[in-house]
């Protein structure tokens, strides 16, 4: 009996030297691993230091937790872990370049958030009818959790999950269906107690890919000056707050921003403040291979040069033009379908995963921004156009009633442009027309002869004696008739000007005619036509009223000669 005591005790003594066998654990526990996701390796059943084979080969990590970020097909192997010189079996982690069936994605912003604070992350999947059977989970640290429930909305074809870091540095979400033969992505969320914060985006950084990174400052409205480093070295400063790179494989690294911001929502005279963020490590990898569209006519095929011969069948995704929020899978597998007015893309499936979506590509014109803008432009630019042309004809004419309005003022009043008439006699003044002679608007008195003399005024015609439309004192004794001389060529006063009649007393005056300038019946003429005169044709005595007249002078004249 007391031997069989003591052989216990060394049995005990012995397995206590040699510790017992690690074991490794893959974590999550992913039905497959997707190109992109985060994936934790732990080694149980021992302390630090521990040893990580892969591929039989020794790796430089040296905890009992190995993280690995974004992985790719490179990630692939046979992992082992070794403790107190005990090694676990090995666990095979298979990477697939693929992408999965449904899409995990913060509803705004990056990967990032601040201590305390959670975020909503979007579920959508091919049929929204089978949401209700899709479940979520969290992986903290080294446990996992699931979530009680998921917020389906039905109208917009999707779900809403809380995701929250709790006490964790970090953490992985994600959904699946209830056969567990399909999940979503994972989406890695991160937690920083700065007020500044680098945010890259929560999608990996793929080769090819508009990447951006945004710098943020807590609690502020934006940021004045913001610095972006990688790997420790200044790669640019900007007024704003995004730094978008271009993503090649030479981009990866540890980035972190420095801004500088106020609290000026809240005090506009706030001091100025800045800081540095945490440092975020960007990983570009070659992703899975993308899908194409090419159409020709209402024809369109999908086609992936770089898939797999796995990839054998086709998924399309509609949205009509007017809606982004509702794209739907068409029940389509084939490599062509005829399409109607909307947005489609599509993506091959390759049994276990999917490869990338194609662009979109819209059809009808309804695309987008390219074919509308110049359309819109054109527009804008002619309704600029009739707003100036409006602008400019409003501004001429209350400049035209100004005018008008400031001339009726002036004649009301003395000053100004206008100087106070001193009437002598009954001197006739008249204002004068725009004249060469003469000041613009001025006054002149007018001649006046002992007894009255006649003024007209003068025509425009060309050589005139007078500045354009002045007046000319008419030669006169008594009451001398004068005559409107028509505009005909060889006049002996200007054109349009006036000459006097031989006539004594009443002397009768005709209106000559225009001789070269006649109008055609039906249009007026600025002068006017000579009565009852035929061309060629001149009075005769008896029809010469001016015959009489002066043959009655004349004998009157005569009987004062004779008395």
């Amino acid at each position: 009996m007391k031997s069989l005591l003591t052989l216990s005790v060394f049995l005990v003594l012995i397995k206590e030297g040699n510790g017992e066998k690690p074991v490794v654990s893959l974590l999550p526990r992913f039905p497959q691993v997707y190109v992109g996701d985060d994936v934790t390796l732990i080694c149980k059943g021992g302390r630090n230091p521990t040893k990580w084979i892969k591929d039989g080969t020794e790796l430089s990590h040296n905890s009992y937790v190995m993280l690995l970020t974004t992985v790719t097909p490179h990630n692939s192997g046979q992992y082992e872990c070794e403790q107190n010189g005990e090694k676990s079996d090995p666990v095979t982690l298979t990477v697939l370049a693929l992408e999965a069936l449904a899409q995990l994605s913060p509803s705004v912003g990056g990967s990032v958030i601040t201590k305390g604070e959670g975020k909503n992350l979007v579920l959508q999947v091919d049929d929204a009818e089978e949401l209700n059977n899709w479940k979520c989970f969290a992986f903290r640290g080294e446990s996992g959790f699931r979530f009680n429930g998921i917020d389906v909305d039905k109208k917009m074809k999707r779900a809403v999950i809380f995701a929250e870091l709790r006490d964790a540095e970090r953490a992985t979400f994600w959904c699946m269906n209830k056969n567990a033969t399909h999940r979503s992505n994972a989406v890695t969320l991160k937690m920083t107690d700065k007020l500044v914060m680098l945010e890259p985006p929560a999608a990996p950084a793929l080769l090819g890919d508009s990447v951006a990174l945004r710098c943020l400052a807590w609690g502020a409205e934006k940021v004045e000056k913001v610095t972006f480093y990688r790997n420790q070295t200044k790669i640019d400063s900007i007024n704003a707050d995004t730094y978008t790179i271009i993503a090649k494989q030479e981009d990866t690294g540890m980035y972190y921003c420095h801004a500088t911001y106020r609290y000026s929502h809240i005090d506009s005279a706030a001091a100025k403040k800045e800081g540095d963020s945490d440092a975020q490590y960007i990983k570009v990898i070659d992703g899975p291979p993308a899908a194409n569209i090419s159409a020709s006519g209402d024809t369109l095929e999908c086609f992936c040069p770089k898939c797999s011969d796995n990839c054998t069948s086709y998924y399309w995704y509609y949205t009509p033009s007017n809606d982004m929020y509702s794209r739907s899978r068409l029940p389509e597998y084939r490599k062509t379908i005829k399409a109607s007015e909307g947005l489609y893309c599509c993506r091959m499936n390759c049994g276990k995963g999917f490869s990338r979506f194609s662009q979109l590509y819209s059809h009808g014109g309804q695309s987008g921004s390219g074919n509308a803008l110049p359309i819109i432009l054109g527009l804008l630019l002619l309704v600029i156009g009739l707003l100036i042309v409006a602008l400019v004809a409003m501004k001429r004419r209350r400049q035209g009633e100004s005018s008008i309005q400031a001339a009726k003022d002036k004649d009301r009043t003395t000053g100004g442009d206008y100087e106070q008439i001193h009437l002598k006699d009954t001197a006739v003044y008249h204002t004068l027309g725009e004249s060469k002679d003469k000041a613009e608007g001025g006054y002149e008195a007018l001649k006046k002869t002992k007894e009255e003399t006649v003024y007209h005024t003068l025509g425009s015609g060309e050589g005139q004696s007078q500045g354009e439309g002045g007046y000319q004192g008419l030669e006169s004794v008594k009451a001398e008739v004068y005559h409107t001389l028509g505009s005909g060529e060889g006049q002996s006063q200007g054109e349009g000007g006036y000459q006097g009649l031989e006539s004594v007393k009443a002397e009768v005056y005709q209106t000559l005619s225009s001789d070269a300038s006649k109008k055609t019946e039906g249009e007026s003429g600025k002068g006017c036509e000579q009565l009852s005169q035929k061309a060629g044709e001149a009075l005769t005595e008896e029809e010469n009223p001016y015959e009489e007249l002066k043959a009655e002078k004349q004998k009157k004249e005569s009987s004062k000669e004779t008395e």
